[in-house]
């Protein structure tokens, strides 16, 4: 098995990727889908887990019931991500226990057909890079850090039990940021 580097997405990349999800019923889904793996920083199988009970409009979060070592963890995300998520709510149809994001039929929508549908969705937005479910994940990492958001928020927010874990997802951030962040500092 090949084992790539970690890789984030610039912002421009993201929002060109969504902008190739088609405005039909499955090009929201997917826009969806991909907003909750970048703006909430979940890996592909805990957004295909998803119920609309786990998500809390009013106070921005997110319920991972079962992440990575079967562990419950709460995150946080923006409004513009809800907001895309509720459009495909208001389109999505079926009742509250099929998972957020299915089949038109309301069954649970699988791995396969989202490592097929990242790549395709980025070659129509012309990005390059290899866009898979993860990267999204890296991404949001990369953002928050470079937010300055303390390490061990991204840590927990991330699910991550150890902190060299999430400093691999932090690797591609530029020597010369981490120098500025040094050189920003005051006593």
């Amino acid at each position: 098995m090949t084992t790539y580097p970690a890789e984030s997405y610039t912002t421009d990349e993201c929002r060109d990727i969504l902008d190739a999800c088609r405005n039909t019923w499955t090009g929201k889904r997917n826009k969806a889908l991909i907003v909750v793996m970048w703006r909430a920083g979940l890996r592909l199988a805990e957004a295909l887990a998803l119920k609309r009970r786990d998500i809390d409009f009013t106070n921005r979060t997110i319920r991972v019931l079962h992440g990575k070592g079967n562990k419950a963890r709460t995150v946080g995300t923006d409004s513009q991500a809800l907001g895309a998520v509720n459009d495909w709510l208001r389109i999505r149809g079926f009742g509250e226990e099929e998972p957020v994001f299915c089949t038109r039929e309301g069954k649970p929508l699988k791995q396969d057909y989202v490592r097929a549908m990242l790549p395709r969705v980025a070659r129509k937005a012309g990005v390059s890079k290899r866009v898979h479910a993860h990267g999204f994940r890296h991404t949001f990492a990369v953002e928050l850090a470079r937010e300055k958001v303390p390490m061990t928020h991204i840590q927990r927010l991330l699910g991550h039990t150890s902190l060299a874990t999430t400093s691999i997802y932090l690797a591609s951030l530029s020597p010369e940021e981490a120098l500025d962040a040094v050189r920003g500092r005051e006593w």
